[in-house]
């Protein structure tokens, strides 16, 4: 039997981000313990000793969501350092550490990787889940843009492979940063199981009660900013039937008033529902009630929200010109991110369908979403590590 391995992974954003990068990280990671514990002792699963390296403790929530296991341990800075020194040793100081604990290879979940791990020797793939910042610099800050651009060139240089989540990531690498594609792994991401579950017809009641549900609406889920172009989705409104709503999930930003403006400008504040706040298990009632889930979004790196929609057994009408179509398969529908008559016209398709013809197109979009279940991604980023350590 072969020697343990020891892997590190970035858990930053394990620990404190609830959705998006956190969701991603927790998910592949639980995964990997679990092949860990296959006891195929011919791979290199089943032989690894998991350590997560995080500033701090976090969010205990999201931290009781890792399924930990004598083979994985979180690891914190010494002492009780400021943020400023917890930052420094993400950034650096870490790579002390890892040598320090054996660590052969260190994964970066979050498109980052520690400065000076390649001159330590030690091995190393990032996940980059896109580059939006290069790709549309318009929604964020000029400042955060040029901190963003700097962390991706010297991650590209650091790593000894790069996950890139989509086809249309691995191609931005490319095209933005002049990296060989022989480098580049493409693996798509891995969707949580709990939106796959049966929820309960009184747990669904429960929530429409408690958030106000109309009876028929369409789902968006995602932070509420400009990118995600929920205005879309709600200029369509006017051209569906009148009992039809919109019920818009995630964080709040000042693009939230905006929406608030042109839902009063058409008369359709009352058809307009925003919820912010809502936990994994709510989020699953509401994503089986919904009638149809839409993903207007202008660019993304991927696209989880649809697969965890198709899982829940939701039909989606999402917006062409990035990656979506990767991650709904060809039995979604897709419409130009202006197109508002598109995006109306695709919608009452769907609520139009008999339920013969929704169930059928519900069946192929599970068959094609399989491939995002989460063992299955593990075993491919194992493989990656094979790769990267010459084991295989």
């Amino acid at each position: 039997m072969n020697t343990k391995i020891t892997i590190g992974f970035d858990a930053k954003r394990i620990v404190r981000n609830a959705s998006g990068l956190g969701m991603y990280s927790r998910t592949l990671v639980n995964n990997i313990i679990r092949c860990n514990n296959s006891g195929d002792e011919d791979e290199l699963c089943g032989r690894m000793q998991l350590l997560l390296y995080a500033p701090d403790k976090g969010r205990d929530d999201l931290r009781r969501q890792m399924v930990l296991d004598e083979h994985t341990h979180f690891i914190y800075p010494d002492g009780q350092p400021c943020r400023l020194k917890r930052d420094l040793w993400r950034m650096k100081g870490i790579v002390k550490q890892l040598k320090k604990d054996g660590v052969e290879l260190y994964h970066g979940l979050t498109g980052e990787l520690p400065l000076g791990l390649k001159k330590s020797g030690v091995k190393s793939v990032v996940t980059i889940h896109d580059l939006i910042f290069m790709r549309h610099p318009e929604y964020y800050h000029w400042i955060d843009t040029l901190i963003y651009r700097w962390k991706f060139f010297k991650t590209c240089k650091e790593a000894d492979r790069i996950i890139a989540i989509s086809e249309r990531t691995k191609a931005d690498i490319i095209e933005l940063g002049g990296v060989d594609p022989e480098k580049i792994d493409v693996i798509y991401q891995s969707c949580n199981p709990k939106f796959s579950l049966p929820v309960s017809e009184e747990l669904k009641r429960e929530e429409r009660e408690r958030h106000s549900l109309p009876q028929r609406f369409l789902l968006c889920v995602g932070t509420i900013e400009r990118r995600k172009n929920t205005m879309l989705a709600l200029r369509a409104l006017t051209r569906m039937p009148q009992d039809v709503h919109l019920v818009l999930i995630g964080r709040h930003t000042p693009y939230v008033e905006e929406l608030k403006r042109e839902a009063k400008r058409l008369e359709l504040t009352s058809r307009l529902h925003l919820l912010k706040d809502i936990s994994n298990d709510e989020l699953t009632a509401i994503m089986q009630m919904a009638e149809v889930f839409v993903y207007p979004s202008r660019y993304e790196g991927f696209g989880i929200p649809i697969i965890e929609a198709i899982f829940a057994r939701v039909r989606v009408v999402a917006c062409t010109g990035s990656c979506l179509e990767e991650a709904g398969g060809d039995h979604c529908l897709y419409v130009e991110p202006d197109d508002v008559e598109g995006m109306a016209e695709a919608v009452n398709t769907l609520l139009d369908e008999t339920k013969e013809q929704r169930e059928e197109r519900i069946g192929k979009c599970l068959d094609y979403v399989q491939r995002f279940r989460g063992t299955d991604v593990a075993s491919q980023v194992i493989d990656v590590y094979n790769k990267v350590l010459n084991r295989g």
